[in-house]
């Protein structure tokens, strides 16, 4: 028995390497490799892989702190002395009417996007705050 244990454990140069490359990868890193297999030989991960991939490392002790968020939320909290502005500004985002953007701005705070990458979610922080809102990510 420990002999079958034994063999079991041991693995190729190739596989080790893969298997910490595929370990070291950042969230974005799992999601592109996911979808090129996807895409390009038909393999779909079976459920729960993107869960095994968020884990981290193992041995790592402080793994889960470090894995990079990929998606935020862009809430406005705040429209300063441009309401008006702000409000355009809003209603350019989200596409809402002039009304429900209004109201989006008087109602702080409220979430303006969700689950969007991390370049659009700075890029409507910028444009929300240059018309004098404030936001946060989340």
């Amino acid at each position: 028995m420990s002999d079958e244990a034994t063999a079991v454990a041991e693995y190729s140069a190739e596989a080790k390497e893969l298997g910490d490359k595929i370990a070291n990868m950042t969230l974005k890193q799992a999601k592109e490799l996911s979808d090129y297999l996807k895409d390009e030989h038909g393999i779909e991960p079976a459920a729960g892989g993107g869960a095994v991939m968020m884990a981290g490392p193992a041995g790592d002790a402080g793994g889960a702190a470090e894995v990079e968020q990929t998606e935020f939320d862009v809430v406005l909290t705040g429209f300063g002395e441009k309401k008006l502005n702000v409000v355009k500004v809003v209603k350019n985002i989200t596409g809402a009417s002039l009304m429900d953007a209004k109201k989006m701005v008087e109602g702080c705070p409220a979430t303006l996007k969700e689950a969007v990458s991390k370049e659009d979610a700075e890029k409507v922080k910028a444009e929300i705050e240059e018309a004098g809102g404030s936001v946060e990510l989340k």
